[in-house]
């Protein structure tokens, strides 16, 4: 399995993909809580399922050495949200892969932090660990995570939409919209 050398810290002009810290955890279980930044989910978290996140989160960096990140804003929020890479968790027709992933505070929502810091992660992915290719997914209703994905470059194909495996058959939630980024379509990017 893929491994980065060591606990990363990436920096943007704004943003700050660091570590995760004990006191992240109340902050996160807010977030994971929250209604609004939870719509286009099942359910909001219980503060026990946060916490069984945050435990999944820090295990993905203690075996793989990367995941999604704690995300802070200098001089904005010590904790906003988080973003960052993780191993798909389930089986699908584009699996094993590594996706990128995001949640961030509504009352910091349209100014730019997700995609600059999902910028950060890319470029972690493509050119610390040499990934192939990252994917995202969400359900076509999330039109704000859609734009992230669109405004990085990711492309989708309606016939690679899927029924998610761990929603019940008939939620309304259980279609989800693939976008890919492939490595070489990034670091051609990040040339021009």
């Amino acid at each position: 399995m893929l491994r980065a050398p060591e606990k990363a810290l990436l920096r943007g002009p704004r943003v700050l993909l660091r570590p995760w810290r004990p006191t992240d955890r109340g902050p996160l279980a807010d977030l994971n809580g929250d209604p609004v930044a939870m719509q286009h989910f099942p359910a909001p978290l219980t503060r026990s399922e946060s916490d069984a996140l945050a435990d999944r989160i820090e295990a993905h960096f203690d075996e793989f050495g990367f995941g999604p990140w704690a995300l802070e804003i200098p001089d904005v929020a010590e904790f906003a949200g988080l973003v960052g890479l993780m191993h798909v968790g389930f089986e699908a027709h584009f699996t094993p892969a590594v996706e990128v992933a995001w949640r961030l505070a509504p009352a910091l929502w349209g100014k730019g932090y997700v995609s600059e810091a999902a910028h950060c992660a890319f470029d972690f992915g493509f050119q610390a660990l040499h990934l192939p290719q990252i994917v995202a997914f969400t359900i076509p209703a999330n039109l704000r995570s859609l734009a992230v994905m669109q405004r990085l470059g990711m492309r989708t194909d309606v016939r690679e939409d899927f029924l998610h495996p761990r929603l019940p058959m008939m939620h309304p939630s259980r279609m989800h919209r693939l976008y890919r980024m492939e490595r070489q379509a990034w670091l051609l990017r990040a040339s021009l």
